[in-house]
C-alpha cells in the first residue's frame, strides 16, 4: 500500500477541479470573443470593400486607375468586353454580368480563385454593363494578423488564469484543510489518550485469565482478551490513519481473517438462530497487502449488518474468491434478510443516509467500510431485492 493521505489527495484534486474549471471557462469566454471580434472585423471589411466598388462603379467613367486590388470590366452594348490593366485570371463573373445585362437588378456577389477571395459588385449603367472586382487578399492577412494577436492574448489569458484559478481554489479549500487537520488532530489525540488504559485492561485481562483453571469462565475470560486486543488494534490503526498510513504493507490472509471474524459473531448469531457459514476454496490463495485491524473492522461491519437485517431461521455466508485475471481476491457477504431498495445500493455508504421507502438511517460502519476499502486500492458493491436479502462483494488487490 502506499503512504499518500487519502484526504489529502481529495483535496489537492478538488482543488486541481476547480482550478481546471475556472481557466476552462475564462478560456471558452475568451474563444467566444475571439470569434465574435473576427466575425466583426470579417464584416466591416466586407461591408467597406463593397461601399468601394459601388462608388467605382458609379464613378466608372471618369476612373482611369482604379483603387489598388481592384479592377473594372465593361460590357458594351454590342458584346465588346473591357477591363483595367493586370486583371486577375478567372475575370470577370460573365454570369452575372449576363444576368445584369439582361435587366436584372445591381448585384453583389463573391469568388475564390486560386487561394484568394474577391468581391464582386455588377451594375448596369446606360448601356454599359459595369462590373468592378476586388481582392480581399489585404483584409485576409489583416484578419491573420488579428487572429495571431486574439491567439497570443488568449495563451496568456489562459496561463494567468490558471495561477489565479489555482491561488482561488486553494482560499476556497482553504476552510477545508483546516477542519481536516482539526479532526486529525482530535482522532490523534482521543487515540493517544486511550492506549495506555486499553493496554492496562488488556494486561489486567490476561492476569484475570492466567489466574482461572479451565471453566465457562475462563472461556469468557478469553473472549475478553481477545476483545480488549481488538480494540487495541483499532485504536492504534486510528492512531495510524492520522499519521498518512493508509494501510501499511503487512500481508494479510482473508481466510484466517474471515473465520475469525465469523467466530466472534458466533455467540449473536445462535441467539437470532441464524447461520453463518464460509464458504472458501483452502487451495486458492487469499493474500492482499494491508492493515489487518482496518480489514478486520469491515468484515465485522459487514456481518454485523447482515445479522441485524435477517430474521431468526435465516442463513448469512461469507464467499472468498479471487479473480486471478484481475489480479484480485474477492469476498462477498450475504444474507437472506430484508434487503433494502436498489435505489439506494450507492447512497447506502454515506454517512447516516436515508433510505427511499422506509427512510432508515444506514449509520457508519458501512460508509467507514468504504473509506477502508477505498483506502487498501479496492472497491465495495452493494446489491439487493427487497425482502430477498443483499450481499456486500469487496474486491481488493492480490497480495
Amino acid at each position: 500500500m502506499t503512504g499518500a493521505d487519502p484526504d489529502r489527495l481529495l483535496l489537492r484534486r478538488a482543488r486541481r477541479t476547480l482550478a481546471i474549471q475556472h481557466t476552462a471557462a475564462l478560456a471558452v469566454i475568451l474563444l467566444i470573443v475571439g470569434v465574435v471580434a473576427l466575425l466583426m472585423v470579417d464584416h466591416g471589411q466586407r461591408a467597406a470593400l463593397a461601399t468601394d466598388l459601388r462608388q467605382t462603379a458609379a464613378t466608372e467613367e471618369d476612373v482611369v486607375d482604379p483603387p489598388e486590388d481592384s479592377w473594372i470590366f465593361r460590357l458594351s452594348s454590342d458584346g465588346k468586353l473591357s477591363a483595367t490593366e493586370h486583371a486577375p485570371n478567372g475575370f470577370p463573373d460573365r454570369a452575372a454580368l449576363d444576368r445584369v445585362r439582361a435587366g436584372g437588378p445591381a448585384e453583389t456577389t463573391s469568388r475564390e480563385v486560386g487561394g484568394v477571395d474577391y468581391l464582386i459588385f455588377t451594375r448596369q449603367r446606360r448601356t454599359t454593363t459595369v462590373q468592378v472586382v476586388g481582392s480581399l487578399a489585404d483584409q485576409e492577412a489583416e484578419r491573420h494578423r488579428l487572429m495571431l494577436a486574439l491567439g497570443g492574448a488568449e495563451a496568456l489569458g489562459l496561463l494567468v488564469s490558471a495561477g489565479t484559478g489555482l491561488l482561488l481554489a486553494r482560499r476556497a479549500t482553504a476552510p477545508l484543510g483546516e477542519a481536516l487537520d482539526r479532526q486529525r488532530r482530535f482522532v490523534a489525540d482521543a487515540s493517544h489518550e486511550l492506549r495506555t488504559p486499553l493496554a492496562q485492561l488488556h494486561t489486567r485481562a490476561q492476569l484475570l485469565r492466567g489466574d482461572l483453571g479451565d471453566g465457562a469462565a475462563r472461556a469468557d475470560v478469553d473472549r475478553l482478551v481477545a476483545g480488549t486486543r481488538e480494540l487495541g488494534e483499532v485504536v492504534e490503526d486510528l492512531l495510524l490513519s492520522t499519521q498518512g498510513v493508509a494501510g501499511g504493507g503487512a500481508e494479510v490472509d482473508l481466510g484466517v481473517l474471515a473465520a475469525g471474524v465469523l467466530a466472534a459473531a458466533g455467540d449473536r448469531a445462535r441467539d437470532q438462530s441464524v447461520s453463518l457459514d464460509l464458504v472458501a476454496d483452502p487451495d486458492e490463495p487469499s493474500l492482499v497487502r494491508g492493515r489487518e485491524a482496518s480489514l478486520r473492522r469491515v468484515l465485522t461491519a459487514l456481518v454485523d449488518n447482515a445479522l441485524s437485517h435477517t430474521p431468526p431461521g435465516g442463513h448469512v455466508t461469507l464467499e472468498l474468491g479471487r479473480r486471478a485475471a484481475a489480479r484480485q481476491v474477492t469476498v462477498a457477504v450475504r444474507d437472506d434478510g430484508s434487503g433494502f431498495d436498489p435505489r439506494d445500493a450507492r447512497r447506502i455508504f454515506d454517512r447516516f443516509a436515508r433510505g427511499h421507502d422506509d427512510h432508515r438511517r444506514f449509520g457508519l460502519g458501512l460508509a467507514l467500510a468504504r473509506e477502508v476499502v477505498t483506502g487498501h486500492g479496492g472497491t465495495i458493491e452493494a446489491h439487493s431485492t427487497p425482502g430477498h436479502g443483499a450481499v456486500f462483494t469487496i474486491r481488493l488487490p492480490a497480495g
